[in-house]
């Protein structure tokens, strides 16, 4: 039993990982290099020297939406809206993400819009609530639903919309390599989901105020 004690605790000692349980940068910078080696190219030569680190260090930032609580950014709310109580349409949004598929880009624009019930949130919010969502990898749909799921759960609104459309990489880049192809997915909940007109009237907001 102890010699089984022993090696475990050894395999623990040679599997590094931080705090959160996740590998270290050393080991995701050796994954780097592999990724390299098995592309063909060698990892020590001065191009690619540096390259590990980077392709780490852009990792974090690509992927920092999974420390991010999109629920707590919307929690402070304000009350004082004059009696305002039509739709709140934020569009135009930027979105880059990455396809959990092969963990290459799509990009695109978000349109989110909810009905609010006497209380509103910062306009900035909403986007910060789809960019928390986009740095994580991801499917469209999966986001898309996501961030309707999120404001649903922080405002309680009488409904929320939001529409993505993006092209993707994966779709452009490789397999039937069609570029500018673009994927647009739909959410709706509450008023929105329940009345068709409420539903065209989002789509001819987005549309007409470009």
């Amino acid at each position: 039993m102890d010699a089984i004690v022993s090696l475990l605790a050894r395999h623990r000692d040679d599997v590094a990982v931080d705090a959160s349980g996740r590998p270290t940068q050393e080991e995701a910078e050796a994954a780097v290099r592999t990724l390299i080696r098995w592309a063909g190219d060698d990892p020590n030569r001065d191009g690619l020297a540096d390259t590990p680190q980077r392709v780490v260090r852009a990792y974090r930032e690509f992927f920092k939406g999974y420390g991010q609580d999109p629920v707590e950014i919307l929690s402070r709310t304000f009350e004082e809206t004059a009696g305002y109580d039509d739709i709140v349409l934020i569009r135009d949004i930027e979105v880059a993400s990455h396809c959990e598929h092969h963990m290459v880009p799509f990009v695109g624009k978000a349109h989110v819009a909810y009905f609010p019930t006497g209380r509103i949130v910062g306009l900035s919010k909403i986007a910060r609530v789809v960019e928390v969502f986009a740095r994580r990898l991801q499917t469209q749909e999966t986001m898309t639903a996501q961030i309707a799921d999120a404001i649903e759960t922080a405002l309680k609104p009488r409904g929320v919309a939001v529409m993505i459309d993006a092209v993707h990489q994966c779709m452009s880049l490789r397999g039937v390599q069609k570029p500018n192809v673009s994927t647009i997915t739909t959410q709706f909940t509450g008023e929105f989901k329940a009345d068709h007109h409420l539903q065209a009237r989002f789509f001819e907001l987005i549309r007409h105020a470009r």
